[in-house]
């Protein structure tokens, strides 16, 4: 029993730091917006009316799902029952109680996410920094880090423009992640990233220092008008050069395009046409404008701004040490992982989940990074 009891253990803790299984709360929330979405002069204000319907849709998205956290603790209790009887539905039980973990875990993330753009789609970049060949290699690293991680969450992901190092790694790429908060979850991941191994690229086998960083933009819904203007925009064509296989099909009709007011450059080159890449990059375009533009209404910058810091010492929101000893370590939330492999292998739910709760927390911590 103490496997359903752990898991009953864990769901009380998180009512009682923020409950996160108050369904009842949750259900007259919702009866309030059906109220407000009933009346006749629901859409005289269509903005407002967006919202709650937005809102309406998140509500009825986390009673489902916590609904279904319930029942498949009410189902752990009588597989439970048989694998006191009969030893063979221990395997079963198991792989039950795993599942529940992970829709508890994924329901107590989605309840951290409020968000405008939380639950959007999410357009995201890595560049190499200080470190040379280590760092582009280190940048192709964390590029299958984010891509393993949303595979195990059932996200889908798109390469849609991958430069290659001129000896390993990657001097730029950009990803699209599409799927159920996926822009909420990966900002939190957005920021300098250091590494400290023995180089793989040098022949004296020194240990290496090196950074990456990843931004990351909602991916905006068609219905939000950007103003974009044309004679704004200087859009070049050229041959896609990539790494082949899984990241890129060459193609001669590669497009770049740079918004010249503000030095915004985007670029796509993984699809068939040059129609296709242009207007991938236009979304993109879009995206990095809107969110410039949230940007600048912001009154608390700061945490923006320090996601942008250089890419080099100092700078970092977390160090992963492959040596003198192998630890993970997140600067901003301290917390750390000996089980490095499995991180980069993308297992980086808890440092996410970390980061979100310690920012819903009133008080304001200055965490200074070494």
């Amino acid at each position: 029993m103490n496997c359903v009891a752990r898991t009953k253990i864990c769901v009380t803790e998180s009512n009682s730091s923020g409950g996160f299984f108050e369904l009842p709360a949750k259900r007259k929330e919702l009866e309030k917006i059906e109220e407000q979405a009933s009346a006749q002069d629901f859409w005289n204000d269509q903005e407002k009316a967006q919202r709650l319907l937005q809102q309406r849709s998140r509500l009825e998205r986390i009673i489902t799902r916590q609904e279904n956290c319930e029942t498949m603790l009410d189902d752990a209790g009588v597989l439970f029952e048989f694998a006191e009887e009969d030893e063979s539905h221990l395997k079963e039980l198991r792989e039950h109680l795993e599942k529940l973990l992970l829709e508890v875990d994924a329901s107590e993330a989605e309840m951290l996410l409020s968000g405008e753009n939380d639950a959007l789609n999410a357009i995201c970049t890595i560049h190499p920094g200080a470190g040379g060949t280590d760092a582009q290699d280190w940048a192709e690293m964390l590029l299958r880090m984010y891509l393993k991680w949303a595979e195990k969450r059932d996200l889908k992901t798109e390469i849609l423009d991958y430069q290659p190092g001129q000896e390993a790694g990657i001097k730029h790429v950009t990803f699209r992640v599409e799927g159920e908060y996926a822009y909420g979850l990966l900002s939190a991941e957005a920021g300098v990233h250091r590494l400290v191994r023995i180089s793989p690229f040098n022949s004296g086998a020194s240990r290496e220092t090196s950074f990456a960083s990843l931004f990351v933009y909602p991916e905006i819904d068609e219905n939000i008008e950007v103003d974009i203007q044309e004679k704004d925009l200087r859009i070049d064509t050229y041959r896609a050069t990539g790494a082949g296989g899984q990241h890129i099909n060459t193609t001669d009709s590669a497009v770049r395009i740079t918004h010249l007011p503000t030095g915004i450059v985007v670029q796509c080159q993984n699809q068939r046409s040059q129609h296709q890449n242009k207007a991938v990059a236009m979304n993109f375009l879009r995206s990095r404008l809107y969110e410039l533009e949230l940007e600048k209404r912001k009154s608390d910058t700061a945490e923006l701004e320090a996601n942008k810091q250089d890419i080099s010492f100092g700078s970092q929101i977390r160090n992963y040490t492959l040596q003198p000893y192998r630890l993970v370590k997140d600067a901003r939330t301290k917390l750390e992982r000996g089980d490095v492999d499995s991180v980069l292998d993308g297992d980086i739910d808890d440092f996410i989940k970390e980061f979100l709760l310690m920012k819903k927390k009133p008080q304001t911590e200055t965490v200074e990074i070494s």
